[in-house]
């Protein structure tokens, strides 16, 4: 199949549970032949809801019902994104389905199987759909030791194969990572650094209805409280050597820590708090970029921006500065892990996910 191009459509939905993307691309699973259109659908306020309630459930009928209703939107949203581009089902070849995480929690210690747990029911998006797809991409790194994730390293690999190194590209959606590469393709080290989005959401959410700070212009208008701050920044997982992954709840707990600041000074020092996770993550990478690439969510959050450009003290540029689809990167990532999958290839590597030796994965069902 080398060099056998394929369109193949990501679909993801972050540990934010804002909605779904989907995004289009022509790769054999190497090369990025062709970037195809992207969309973004919202969850309905009712289901987002569900699901933030949901977070860390075992699994019951209740999430067995929200998983059918989070799989059959999905279909919806290929459909929407057939018929807005003129498409058949048969134009697409592969649908790579990230499911929508509801708790993760990697392994703490050698020898240890961590667990995870992803709301997608690859046969009925199959069945659906009428196409063929991937999803589960993550079982097969945790049932050998590894911390399922992140997966989307190998493909920011490939968007950076021209650009210059030690580089890093950071993504904040509800969690935030690191992917660093060094300039020979071995060189690639992935971890999260610490909370994204997820708290600041979830405080302003609380607060005042909203779904997010836009922009960053609420967390410009508070002060960072630095009491506060220094004791999150204590927390053994930023001296945790990688390859570490996170859990959105891993710092519930914070949002408990500010409610006797006013509401503006929280958010600022939530903001501050997923910017000096960033420059913790620098004492475990081989040598500092000399570049930051942000995308994701987090790339719209102005005063996070000015944040983290303080801390690493070298450039920052939006991803899609560099031309890139900053949102709907993970949807891209996905698509391209499907093709991978599809190829029996490697999805993750002793350097982004801890496991032995680099692991294929992803369960295929065909229509």
């Amino acid at each position: 199949m080398t060099n056998n191009f394929i369109w193949a459509l990501g679909l993801m939905s972050g540990t934010s549970a804002d909605g779904i993307d989907a995004a289009l691309l022509h790769t054999d699973g190497e090369i990025i032949n062709e970037f195809g259109p992207t969309h973004f659908q919202p969850y309905p306020e009712a289901l987002r809801n569900q699901i933030l309630q949901a977070y860390g459930r075992p699994p019951g009928p209740e999430v067995t019902a929200l998983e059918k209703a989070i799989t059959e939107l999905h279909g919806k949203v290929v459909f929407n994104f057939l018929k807005m581009q003129s498409l058949v089902p048969s134009d697409i070849d592969l649908i790579g389905f990230h499911g929508q995480t509801m708790y993760h929690k990697p392994p703490q210690q050698k020898g240890e199987i961590g667990k995870t747990h992803i709301l997608g029911d690859g046969p009925l998006l199959a069945t659906l759909t009428n196409i063929p797809v991937v999803n589960q991409f993550r079982l097969n790194d945790m049932s050998h030791g590894g911390q399922g994730a992140p997966f989307v390293p190998i493909f920011h690999q490939a968007l950076a194969k021209d650009l210059l190194k030690p580089l890093a590209v950071l993504n904040i959606g509800g969690v935030a990572n690191i992917t660093w590469m060094g300039p020979n393709t071995d060189n690639l080290l992935a971890f999260d650094t610490g909370p994204g989005n997820g708290l600041i959401d979830d405080w302003v959410r609380e607060n005042t209805g909203l779904s997010w700070d836009e922009g960053g212009k609420i967390a410009a208008q508070g002060k960072v409280n630095n009491t506060i701050l220094k004791s999150w920044l204590a927390h053994p997982y930023f001296n945790q050597p990688p390859p570490k992954a996170l859990d959105r709840m891993t710092f519930k707990t914070c949002v408990e820590d500010i409610r006797s600041l006013s509401f503006e000074d929280g958010v600022t020092t939530l903001t501050a708090f997923t910017a000096a996770s960033v420059i913790s993550a620098l004492r475990h990478v081989p040598k500092a970029p000399s570049e930051w690439i942000v995308c994701g969510g987090g790339a719209h959050n102005n005063t996070l921006l000015k944040m983290i450009t303080e801390c690493v003290k070298a450039p920052v540029q939006k991803a899609t500065d560099q031309g890139w689809d900053g949102d709907a990167l993970e949807a891209q990532a996905f698509g391209y892990l499907a093709v991978r999958s599809l190829r029996n290839l490697p999805l993750s590597f002793p350097g982004t996910t801890g496991v032995p030796y680099p692991m294929r994965g992803g369960k295929i069902t065909t229509p």
